[in-house]
This record gives structure tokens, sequence and C-alpha cells, in this order.
């Protein structure tokens, strides 16, 4: 019988993860599954080579809820996990949630359809060792108790039990209802001798807690919580009493008081330069330290940019309106060191406030700068499909870390793919993109997406309907120059090829192919199989190093069931796996590097 192959490429891999920091490929990592790991030289290191680790892919459904549980009698074990795309922070992490010893339990909730990545990690060193790791799917969670009602001046007793409803991150709360007027200031202290208590205050919108404020661990109070806050608007505020350490039970009391005084203020002009100290004498911040506050009038629209640093400690700004509600706040947007550099675009004319203190609870000397900024030129449309010529020059506007940068208004629709290449001989070049507003708020980035000199491409799908921009800019603050600047429209996702077991696709990896987050790029086939068929599936190429995953479509979501990447030789992969049930599997042929193309031949054969 003659059989028909066809080639053709699909959907972006769904092992994508976030660029540098994320570098390393994932393992697929499934509910119910224990793993047996080692941390050992080879492993991805953290920044600054502070640590090692290893990585997991986790695909997940909206809605899910995780534990990760890692041991290990070699070292003290950390877990963080970081959501789908090109997620630059992690969405949580863990070092002894378990309460006990050196090992972690990591709880989390995937909010969105797509692959979390999971790293299991050193706390700190080089030096690892053996350790396990399981994964398990945690039932969905009771419906919370009407929270009880709390006055100022009023204290409650309380006991965190496993039995309280859960926060996100799967520590146990109580919750209480606190009613407030427009720029009521509370003192709300939350301390217990059973676990290191968190302090949190938010708002329920759309039956979600909003949280506006925390505080670990105010001043004086060891690790019991002190938080100063200050309604935005009249209403009722939701108090939570949780704990540091998910693993936290026990009793506690929480007490609402009437707030201090905020710190007082002296006038200041935009564009002046103060000496100041902090001193054990001054007023108090919202989180009850040593703070300076510095009271100037601005208009509408107008871009400020604040400056604060110190030889003596590490600096906090944070920006309030006339009514002392909080606007933003910086603690190194300066990236030098210890320094903080807010930059802001005001809302309205009139007065505002800028208060300067330590990170911590040091004091010292220090020098404050309030200057006007030229206000970002508008984004000029880039259209999909158009190449621009642009040049960074010193009429340019300039982020918070003095790198000129130009702006590219998109429109775009939720799941459409995009990318922005851009290329100079003159700078190493750095893309971002964002969602257009005021504020400018990175979503996603890429320095070296080529894999080749100084160009970057940044592959991304739009998380929904809207217009976004695109900022091009050097990697460096001193980069000047021409470049050029490509829009690319890799429209919606295509469909794989079909390959019967017992065949041979012999296929080449193209920049027209299917992209994952990280810029590799991958083909895609489908199998029908029967349960507990076995398969073999090997993949070689002289031209990528090879990487093959197998999975199957679960709620809209790729489930992926198994992967290899180097198991017949250095570069390339073999793969034996069993199917667990009837049903239509998908097998995708990628290199494990980003911008690697080149021919390879992905044989699939049934074992007996």
């Amino acid at each position: 019988m003659r059989r028909h192959i066809i080639l053709t490429a699909v959907s972006a891999l769904a092992l994508s993860i976030a660029a540098p920091a994320l570098a390393q490929e994932p393992v697929p990592l499934a509910p119910g599954r224990t793993v047996d790991g080692q941390i050992a030289e080879g492993d991805a290191t953290g920044p600054d080579d502070e640590y090692r680790y290893d990585s997991y892919a986790i695909s997940a459904r909206a809605g899910q809820r995780f534990e990760a549980v890692m041991r290990s009698a070699a070292f003290d074990a950390y877990l963080e996990v970081y959501g789908p795309g090109e997620a630059a922070e992690s969405l949580n992490t863990d070092d002894d949630g378990l309460g006990e010893g050196t090992d972690s339990r990591l709880r989390f909730n995937a909010d969105q359809n797509g692959v979390y990545v999971l790293r299991a990690r050193t706390l700190s060193g080089l030096e690892g060792g053996a350790y396990t790791l399981a994964l398990t799917e945690r039932p969905q969670a009771r419906p919370a108790p009407r929270p009880a009602r709390i006055r100022s001046g009023q204290s409650q007793r309380g006991q965190l039990a496993s039995s309280d409803p859960e926060t996100d991150q799967g520590g146990n709360y109580d919750a209480f209802v606190l009613r407030a007027r427009a720029s009521e200031r509370f003192a709300i202290d939350l301390t217990s001798e059973d676990f290191d208590p968190v302090v949190r205050v938010g708002r329920m919108e759309n039956g979600a807690f909003t949280e506006l404020a925390m505080n670990d661990d105010g001043p004086d109070t060891g690790l019991n919580s002190r938080l100063v806050f200050t309604a935005p608007e009249a209403g009722e505020y939701v108090i939570r009493a949780t704990a540091l350490n998910a693993a936290g039970q026990g009793a506690y009391t929480l007490a609402v008081a009437e707030g201090p005084a905020p710190a007082p203020s002296q006038p200041i002009e935009i564009g002046a330069t103060v000496s100041g100290e902090l001193t054990a004498s001054d007023g108090k911040s919202e989180s009850g330290r040593a703070a300076d506050a510095y009271r100037f009038s601005g208009r509408e629209g107008q871009r400020i940019r604040i400056d604060m640093s110190s030889p003596d400690f590490d600096t906090y700004l944070q920006l309030f309106d006339d009514n002392r509600l909080s606007l933003a706040e910086d603690d190194d947007g300066a990236a030098e060191g210890t320094d903080s550099r807010l930059t802001f675009t005001l809302p309205r004319t009139g007065a505002y406030v800028v208060e300067a203190r330590a990170f911590s609870e040091e004091t010292g000397g220090y020098q404050l700068t309030i200057s006007e900024v030229e206000p970002e030129k508008p984004p000029q449309t880039l259209a999909f499909g158009e190449t621009l010529q642009g040049e960074i020059g010193e009429s340019d506007s300039t982020d918070s870390e003095d790198r000129g940068f130009d702006a590219y208004a998109l429109t775009g629709v939720a799941g459409q793919r995009i990318q922005a290449i851009m290329r100079s001989g003159d700078f190493d070049t750095f893309v971002q993109i964002g969602r257009a507003g005021t504020e400018f708020t990175v979503l996603a980035s890429d320095d070296d997406g080529l894999g080749q000199g100084t160009d970057s491409r940044l592959s991304y799908s739009l998380p929904e309907d809207g217009d976004y921009v695109i900022r091009a800019l050097p990697l460096g603050k001193e980069g000047k120059g021409l470049y050029s600047l490509e829009l690319v429209d890799r429209g919606p996702q295509p469909q794989p090829g079909s390959l019967l077991v017992g065949s041979t696709a012999r296929g080449t990896l193209t920049e027209a192919d299917a992209t994952a987050e990280d810029n590799s790029f991958y083909d895609a086939y489908r199998v029908t199989l029967k349960e507990d068929e076995k398969l073999l599936i090997t993949m070689v190429s002289n031209e990528v190093d090879s990487f093959v995953v197998v999975g199957a479509d679960k709620d809209g979501a790729f489930e992926v069931m198994g992967s290899d990447d180097d198991s017949l030789s250095d570069t390339h992969s073999r793969l034996e796996w069993t199917a667990p049930a009837d049903g239509t599997y998908e097998i995708r042929a990628g290199a494990f590097q980003q911008g690697q193309t080149g021919a390879y031949a992905l044989n699939v054969e049934k074992k007996p």
C-alpha cells in the first residue's frame, strides 16, 4: 500500500517560555507524576550564577490548581513558577512551604490556558545534588465564607486553619470587612506567635480579590505585620490575615486603629535638587518607616522624572496625589545600584507629594531631584508587512534607563501571532511590546532572537483584542544610530499535517514555520493510535539540534506527554512513548535552539 505524507507546519510550540531568564528548554511534567532529578554542573544558572535550576513544562487549563513538592537531602530546595509566554517575573515562589527542613511546597492556580514553567532549584549556591519533584492537581476551592466585620478601634482574635479559604498561592486566610471614608487612614496590626503573619488589604471586584497594599514585617514588630493604609475612596475594603509561609497556621490577633498622620511635607519645585537626611525622628511612610515628603505642583499631561540617590542606604520613592493616594513607586528604576528613578505623566493639574525613604529601616543622607522631561512622542502607526527605517538620536524620548526609543502603534486581535524584527549596524538592538496607555508596561521583549550578531526578533501572541505599542531601542543607553524595523503578521495557527505510523517524514525547518516564544521553529504531524500502542520516534538532522515532542489537544490547550532532545546523540532525538488511550496525537519536530533552520528526517515506528 502506498502511503502519503503531508508536511505542514503548525501552531506555536506549547513549550513556549520566557526568554533570556527562561532560556533552558523545560522537561514536560504532568499532574500525578513524580520525577527524580539532579542539580549538577551543566545545568542552567540564575543571574550572576547565584544558583542552578532545572525547568519543567506544565500544560494547564484556566482554573486548574496545582501543588508541586520538591524534596532533597542534598540542598535547600526552592521552587518558582512562571506563566505562559514572555513572563519576566515569577507568579509564585516557595522556599519551605512544607514548614519543615529544607523541602519546598509551591501551590499555584492557572489563570489562563497555556504552558507554565516550573523551576526546581537550589535556594542559593551552585552545589546541588539529587531531588524528587512531584506534581499534583488540587481540587477546586470551596466557596469562601462571608467576611466578618471590623471597625477602627477594634481587635479580633482568630485561628488560621487548613479548613479556611485559600489564596491563589495556596495559603489559608481569614477575611474581614472594613468600611472607610475617602482618604481615611488606618493602622492595621496582625500579630501571631504561631506563624509569620502577612496582612493584605484590597477590594472585591467581580468576585475576585484585588490587592491594594500589604505588609510582612512592620518596623519594630519582629515578624509581626503593621500596615498603614489610606483608603483611596469611600467604601468597603477587605483585610486578609495570611501567613508568609503557605503552610503557616495558628492563632493570631488583628487590630485596626486610626492611622498616624502622614509625614509633613515641604515645598519643592520641578527642576530643583535638594540634599536631605533621613533620621529616626522623621515622619513615617505608610510602611511605618522614616520618610521625608516633598510637595510640588504640576499640570495635566506634564511628564516628570524623580531621581533619588544615597551613599548610605537603598533608596525608595513613592508618588502620591494631594489626597495621599499612591500613584507610583520605585526601588531601583535607575538600574544602577541602590538609586531610584520614577518617571511619570501627571494625570491632572494640581499638587502632588513625593516621599523619599529607604527600602528598609536605614537612615542617612540622600539627594533628590525632580525634573521635567519631554513628553513621549505619540507612536507612529506601523502596518503589518511594512519595513521602515529609523534612527535613535539625542532628541528621542527616553525610558527609565536613559535609553532613547521610538514607539510604534499596532492594533491586533487575541491569539494573533506577530513578529517584530529589528536590525542595526550601529548598536545592539532591543525590542519591547506593551499595551497602549499612559504608562508603558512591558509585556514581552527580545534582545537577540535572530540568534546572530546584534539583531532582534520578538515573537509574540497577542493576549487580547486591542491596541499595542512596540518600542525600538538600544540594549544599552549609549546606543545611537540607524535601524530597520519590520512588523510581520504570522496569521492564525496553521493545522498539523498527517503522518502514518511506520513512515519517515523528511522536512525542512524554515523561518516561515511555526515559532515558539523562544524563537525556535518546528513542524507538527498527527498520528492516530490505539491504547497502549508503543511508538519509537526518532528525529535526526545534520543542520539543527533536534527536539521532538508528543502530546494531544486537551480543552483547547496542547498537553505535552513526552519529549526528547538528545537521547540518540548530542543533536539527534529518540523517544519511546506509549499512547495512554485511543485517539489522535500530535508529534512536533523542532529545533532545540532558537533561530536554527535546516533539513531533518522524522521516523515514527510501532514497537512490538
